[in-house]
């Protein structure tokens, strides 16, 4: 039996069955917070409360919680067809594919889909390695991230990742990667709303990981446009046009990371759109479906698509895939999300959002332990300061803090806040938002 106790948060005892993903319980007693069901911009506790939503879930719920005519369409599409066989398609599928290529950039026309954005960076890696070796230069296999990037839980997305605290227990993973140093630098970025003017000059360090390894070995760089799970990093103007410059010289693939950015987050369909450059590839997350179902999914150019499918016609184009990807109940999300962002102008919604949500957010500088602000579309990140016994102890124990007293749910990426809330936010819950977080803020000062 579970036992619920006070604020939402469970005994330990009950959950032994339950091995938490990252491991990282923040709860009173070692139990994880807990909620039982959601609606818009909410989630509510077992018993009772009501915690307003300021990460969109996992990074997702752009469109809120728990929508009506997300759920109707599941619902409908699980009566019926729940399944497909492998290596079959439904006409789910093909429908949302052309639904993402129609508000993608140009030249960005084919979608691969996976079950998540994790998957959706390994697959997006795989393809490149693999694009390289179908034209003759199978020695194009170093992968090159970029120092402070998440790229999700799997091997290829931890290898290319460049948080050690992601990949230290994991050894090195795999051979062949190289990193790009972070965009971001306190002592000339701090505070900035929206990209910083500092840092384009840094895209050049791509030429001296060439230099090192030489342009022949090199597969593919992956970035996150500006948000991830673990950070707010806006571009700094003009760094990812050089970018993709020096790929072009090298012919090096250019892959977005989209996992946060896709569907709304920056006010656009894609991070692709607002910076004005496109990618080889641009991965995408559950956002497509509101975080309703799981999905995720490659999005590539056609120069790429062509090379894979001008073989003969009995052979597999692509020997990679996961057997319940484009799954019927997540298209069906995906479908009607879409259909909701377009109604409701939730992408252009977010852009006239953006300065008010800024503003407010950076009224938090001079509150104790605050080091910095970044903000970008309808993001942001905190900087705490450490505490001097433990790294990271501070930002947990803000969540924390927010969740069991604040009614707030946001969250902790070491001693940094993500706010990341629901692109339906209101400006007055723009100010609940900031007011309980800097509650939080003060209550572990």
């Amino acid at each position: 039996m579970t036992i619920i106790a006070r604020n939402g948060l469970i005994f330990q005892t009950d959950l032994d069955a339950f091995w938490t993903p990252f491991a990282s319980n923040p709860g009173q007693n070692g139990s994880p917070s807990v909620v039982s069901r959601a609606s818009d911009m909410h989630y509510y506790t077992p018993d009772g409360r009501a915690i307003l939503d300021a990460t969109a879930g996992a990074f997702c719920a752009n469109a809120g919680h728990c929508r009506a005519p997300i759920v109707n369409a599941i619902k409908a599409q699980a009566a019926e067809l729940e399944l497909a066989p492998f290596r079959f398609t439904h006409p789910s599928a093909i429908a949302l594919a052309n639904r993402i290529a129609a508000v993608a950039p140009s030249d960005l026309t084919h979608v691969y889909f996976t079950n998540s954005s994790s998957e959706a960076v390994e697959t997006a890696l795989k393809i490149a390695i693999a694009y390289h070796n179908l034209r003759g230069e199978g020695a194009r296999q170093r992968l090159i991230g970029r120092e402070s990037a998440y790229h999700g839980a799997g091997f290829a997305g931890t290898a290319v990742g460049g948080t050690a605290g992601h990949r230290k227990l994991f050894g090195t993973v795999f051979a062949g990667v190289d990193h790009l140093p972070s965009t971001y630098d306190r002592d000339k970025q701090a505070f900035t709303q929206g990209e910083p003017e500092w840092g384009a000059h840094l895209a050049e360090d791509l030429e001296r990981i060439v230099a090192v390894h030489d342009c022949s070995t090199i597969a593919a760089v992956i970035v996150e446009p500006a948000v991830s799970a673990t950070d707010v990093l806006p571009p700094p103007i003009g760094y990812l046009k050089r970018l993709r410059s020096i790929c072009d010289k090298y012919d090096i693939l250019l892959i977005f990371d989209g996992s946060k950015s896709a569907f709304g987050r920056l006010g656009y369909a894609f991070a692709a759109e607002r910076y004005d450059v496109l990618p080889d590839m641009t991965t995408f997350g559950s956002s497509v479906a509101s975080g309703m179902v799981p999905i995720g999914g490659v999005i590539v150019r056609d120069k790429i698509h062509n090379t894979f499918v001008r073989g003969p016609d009995d052979t597999v184009v692509l020997d990679q895939g996961y057997p319940i990807s484009a799954h019927p109940v997540a298209c069906a999300a995906g479908l009607a999300a879409l259909d909701l962002y377009e109604r409701e102008d939730l992408f252009a919604r977010a852009l006239r959002l953006e300065p008010i949500w800024a503003d407010a957010v950076h009224g938090l500088k001079g509150l104790p332990t605050l080091l910095d602000i970044r903000s970008v579309g309808l993001s942001a990140a905190i900087d705490l300061a450490p505490k001097p016994d433990a790294r990271g102890k501070r930002g947990f124990a803000a969540m924390d803090r927010a969740f069991r007293d604040f009614d707030l749910l946001l969250h902790a990426a070491g001693d940094t806040l993500i706010l990341m809330p629901p692109l339906i936010v209101g400006e007055a819950q723009v100010g609940e938002i900031v007011d309980k977080t800097a509650q939080a803020i003060k209550a572990v000062a």
